[in-house]
């Protein structure tokens, strides 16, 4: 076996540059207004669509 060559910081750091984390993309929920993941039911309210609401835990008022 040969040994490993080294891999300098530059060539390790740059290829790490797209390691770093991404912020959540939230957006408003259009029945309470509540931030929301895009495509996906409110955890509020339950809405998905217009014609779809997912029944929550919490009884509604």
């Amino acid at each position: 076996m040969l040994p490993v060559g080294k891999v300098s910081k530059c060539r390790k750091r740059t290829r790490r540059a797209h390691h770093a984390l991404r912020p959540v993309n939230l957006s408003p929920c259009p029945h309470c207004g509540k931030p929301k993941l895009p495509h996906a039911a409110c955890r509020v309210c339950g809405y998905v669509s217009a014609k779809l609401m997912l029944p929550t835990g919490e009884q509604e008022e």
